[in-house]
């Protein structure tokens, strides 16, 4: 059997196993909730789901990346405590085995798929952004006998390192299979101690220039990482990169005007300011619309616009045939005129 997701709504799941992998992370290993033998092959390695869970009155979603792989009998995902974070400390501190949540479809460019690997590979990662490329290095292991892998992490230290034990194991292991941790302390490890900048990356992947690069990590460490890596050679075509970075919302535009916003189905009838970003007036207007990554990737608030024009900052899980057929993404699209708009 296969679970299945309909029009961007989502599947119930409930959680059979959770560990930590550091003192600040968790893992969570995620099946129907029906207790239905399930194998997941509708997701691409290095793609991601969003959960929702009802906290303070509101079903709150986030993104978090899968690291199983296509055809296990469950989703695992790994989360790590953020401060003030809403959900990831909902599910590090409440979240237990036995206790369900929504999870809307794998979806995400950024994967081992669609962006096809040559024969040599460079996964770079620092923090929880291991946690994609762990998915697709698994994966290839498993699959792909033929990739060179040179997996490539920062971090803390080695207790901080999210699938450390499994990673040493994998290098033993395989001869395809070549893990570089760099640590800021590398006390009682085998592991070089500092930064990674140009000339280290340089030193860990010499040959860096002939593979293709999969990046993912906080924001600033994938920006260097992006101009390191160019710096050495790699070509654009085989650079990649994941981010769930929120897309800044435009309220109010130059003018200020006011415009006309209609929801037929929901009896929604309203002025709003011109510019104001799609997604928060649904909210506003109590349309029970899911928004989960608000960086425009996942394509959980996909909607029609029927009336009406909107501009949008992105289009990244829409089809040409979206598009033309007035499609957009609420999370990212202003209002710009009177419109009328329709869920998918």
């Amino acid at each position: 059997m296969f679970i299945e997701w309909h029009n961007n709504q989502p599947a119930t799941m409930r959680c059979v196993d959770k560990w930590n992998e550091t003192n600040d992370t968790v893992s969570i290993k995620l099946e129907a909730a029906d207790g239905c033998h399930l194998h997941f092959t509708g997701f691409k390695p290095g793609q991601f789901v969003s959960l929702g869970f009802e906290l303070n009155g509101k079903l709150e979603y986030r993104a978090y990346s899968i690291a199983s792989m296509p055809g296990d009998d469950h989703l695992k995902l790994t989360i790590k405590k953020v401060e003030g974070g809403l959900v990831s400390n909902h599910v590090i501190e409440q979240f237990q085995i036995g206790d369900t949540v929504n999870v809307l479809a794998p979806t995400g460019p950024f994967n081992s798929v669609d962006c096809p690997p040559k024969t040599k590979v460079a996964l770079l990662s620092a923090g929880c952004g291991i946690t994609p490329v762990m998915s697709m290095a698994s994966t290839w292991l498993r699959d792909r006998a033929d990739v060179d892998i040179t997996f490539i992490h920062m971090t803390k230290s080695a207790d901080k390192t999210i699938y450390f034990d499994q990673l040493e194991s994998m290098d033993a292991a395989n001869d395809n299979f070549n893990f570089k941790l760099l640590l800021k302390d590398n006390s009682g490890t085998r592991h070089p101690q500092g930064r990674l900048d140009q000339e280290w990356l340089n030193t860990l992947c010499p040959d860096i220039a002939e593979r293709t690069v999969y990046l993912c990590g906080p924001t600033q460490f994938m920006q260097d990482m992006e101009s390191n890596a160019l710096a050495l050679g790699v070509a654009p075509e085989q650079f990649h990169q994941e981010s769930f970075t929120p897309i800044e919302a435009h309220t109010e535009n130059e003018t200020g005007g006011v415009v006309q916003f209609d929801v037929p189905a929901f009896g929604v009838a309203t002025e709003v300011a011109q510019g104001s970003t799609l997604a928060d007036i649904l909210e506003e207007s109590g349309v029970p619309i899911i928004i989960a990554c608000r960086s425009g990737m996942c394509g959980s608030c996909k909607c029609k616009v029927t009336k009406g024009e909107v501009s949008r900052t992105s289009t990244e899980t829409l089809s040409e045939e979206d598009l033309a057929a007035g499609y957009t993404l609420a999370c990212s699209s202003q209002i710009q005129s009177d419109v009328e708009v329709e869920l998918a």
